[in-house]
């Protein structure tokens, strides 16, 4: 077991870079990496950092220079033979050569694109643009980057022993919730973790905690090189970003419309299984189900992301019933905002209804409330997004309105197109 608190305490990040690998990313972005360069390889699209806690000052924590080294770094890696040949023969949701050979080629050759930095005032302004299949594999990167430097940043000054009751005490805070979580009878569970993790060394111990501490009742992670490394399921399957993407390339407000189910047609063409996970709420979960077609009631479960999870998973039920499907055979998965109290309610309420899942993410992989002087290592809401496609503004409405971005006249716009009303605020905590 690696010795979490001298590793920090002696950090030197050639040695311990914070991203140490193309794959150490979710698997979803390489799903739907792979989608893109098949659909939609041309578009040109622009990534932004957004820190929707504007009372972390990421550019006063965070030294300039050594952000622009780990970025750097990123810039160096290349997918390595094992990771090659793991990704080529891997089986994943039980099908072999889930990525094409084509595909393989062209990430075995690729290098992350620039970037552009700049510090604003108390924040750091951070944008990616070029072609979308190379674009989008810097967003997972980049958070990991920014969350672990400010935590870097609260850790310089603690000696050795400070850290190791540190790291002490946070190892005990998770394994409470591990044992709580293995009351839970029929529980099913993956780490979502890795863009707002404490560090890539703290994530890995999450996933060998839950390994041990949960056995089958833990099914997997989003970290495809922690997958690798531990020989474990890689989970994942959608984003908002493709619908976003879709949405902005739309000439008019029929195809604007159309596009979060042109995105789900594309993908039906390359996935079956529990990879048909559908992801309603990017213009609204309500209006989004209203208008589906009748072929993705078929598809295997939903996804609920946004907005108060009991309502979005009885608006999946009811809907379900309506298109002639059997709840109890469609499978839910929660990935909002989770801790263990959530996770047993929700359980508890849903289980036997349908099939329950949870993505666990940043509350798994950087719970450090409490443990040290004015909170200063609480996760906090980082996001990196794309904000344009082939020149037009990207929007996201989401379920929760205080998710939602892109410029107002576009967000109205978008708002009526989807027959979006009034919404219940939520408070983004992560």
């Amino acid at each position: 077991m690696v010795d979490i608190a001298t590793r920090v305490h002696n950090h030197r990040w050639r040695i311990d870079p914070i991203v140490r690998s193309l794959i150490d990313t979710d698997f979803y972005k390489l799903l739907m990496c792979q989608s893109v360069f098949r659909n939609r390889p041309k578009t040109q699209v622009a990534f932004s950092l957004i820190n929707r806690t504007t009372r972390i000052p990421l550019a006063h924590l965070i030294d300039e220079g050594e952000l622009r080294e780990q970025l750097d770094h990123i810039r160096t890696l290349r997918l390595t033979r094992g990771e090659s040949t793991w990704l080529r023969g891997n089986t994943f949701y039980g099908k072999r050569q889930m990525f094409r050979p084509d595909f393989m080629e062209w990430f075995e050759a690729l290098q992350l694109p620039p970037y552009h930095l700049e510090r604003v005032g108390d924040q750091y302004e951070l944008t990616f643009e070029g072609a979308w299949p190379e674009v989008m594999l810097w967003e997972i990167p980049a958070l990991a980057v920014l969350m672990e430097l400010r935590g870097r940043a609260v850790l310089k000054d603690m000696g050795k022993f400070e850290l190791q009751v540190l790291y002490a005490r946070a190892m005990t805070k998770l394994w409470e919730k591990i044992e709580r979580m293995r009351a839970i009878e029929g529980l099913r569970i993956a780490d979502f973790g890795t863009r707002r993790r404490h560090s890539y060394l703290w994530q890995d111990w999450c996933v060998q905690a839950m390994i041990e501490g949960l056995g089958g009742k833990f099914a997997g992670t989003s970290n495809c090189h922690i997958a690798m490394k531990r020989d474990i399921e890689a989970i994942g399957t959608n984003a908002h970003e493709l619908p976003m993407v879709y949405a902005a390339l739309a000439r008019d407000d029929t195809e604007l419309a159309r596009a979060p189910y042109d995105v789900l047609a594309d993908w039906h063409e390359e996935h079956d299984g529990n990879l048909r996970i559908i992801l309603p709420d990017t213009y609204g979960t309500a209006g989004f189900l209203r208008n589906a077609p009748d072929w993705l009631a078929g598809w295997t479960g939903i996804r609920i992301d946004s907005g108060t999870p009991e309502a979005g998973a009885e608006a999946a039920i009811d809907w379900w019933k309506s298109r002639g499907e059997d709840p109890t055979q469609k499978l839910v998965i929660f990935s909002d905002g989770l801790d263990v109290d959530r996770i047993a309610e929700l359980h508890a309420k849903f289980s036997g209804r349908v099939r329950v899942s949870f993505g666990w993410g940043t509350l798994l992989t950087n719970d450090f409330r409490g443990l040290v002087e004015g909170d200063a290592l609480a996760p906090f809401s980082l996001v990196c997004k794309a904000i344009r496609a082939d020149g037009r503004p990207t929007v996201k409405l989401s379920d929760n309105p205080e998710k939602a971005m892109g410029p107002q006249d576009e967000i109205a716009r978008y708002k009526r197109v989807f027959g979006v009303g009034e919404q219940e605020r939520v408070e983004v905590v992560v």
